[in-house]
């Protein structure tokens, strides 16, 4: 009767210690393989603006942790190659650009608008019809 009493006591200790440690692994653990800091040009912040304003957000572009990975087109990720990459961490953001494409507005500003939307995936709200941040739905003209 004894273990039965000991797994009864120990088991909700047992059951909020593997969730606390099952959540650790949904944070990225950091920036993708190649990665470095980067300081971001001051056309970020006029981008950043161009993209509160069609999305009709506002954000924090100063919560922002900007990477790049130098001298490459994309870079891998553990959800295949990417040219930029958005993810939460804790209470920033942190954004990683292949550094071909660190100068160009509408990869950027697609990381941007993830930002601003605190969440992946590509609602057509937002990122067709408002913003034009697509690839077939960019043009940089308009903007």
């Amino acid at each position: 009767m004894r273990p039965a009493i000991l797994s009864r006591r120990f088991l909700p200790a047992l059951s909020i210690w593997m969730v606390a440690a099952s959540c650790t692994g949904l944070e990225p653990s950091g920036p993708p393989a190649g990665a470095v800091v980067l300081t971001p040009p001051p056309e970020y912040a006029v981008w950043y603006a161009r993209t509160e304003a069609c999305a009709q957000l506002q954000g924090g572009a100063h919560e922002i942790e900007w990477y790049v990975v130098p001298d490459v087109a994309t870079f891998e990720t553990s959800i295949g190659e990417k040219v930029g990459l958005w993810e939460k961490v804790g209470h920033l953001s942190r954004i990683t650009i292949a550094g071909d494409y660190v100068g160009n507005e509408m990869v950027v500003r697609h990381e941007m608008l993830h930002d601003l939307l605190e969440r992946t995936g590509h609602p057509p709200e937002y990122f067709v019809n408002r913003c034009h941040l697509t690839w077939d739905s960019w043009d940089a003209g308009a903007q």
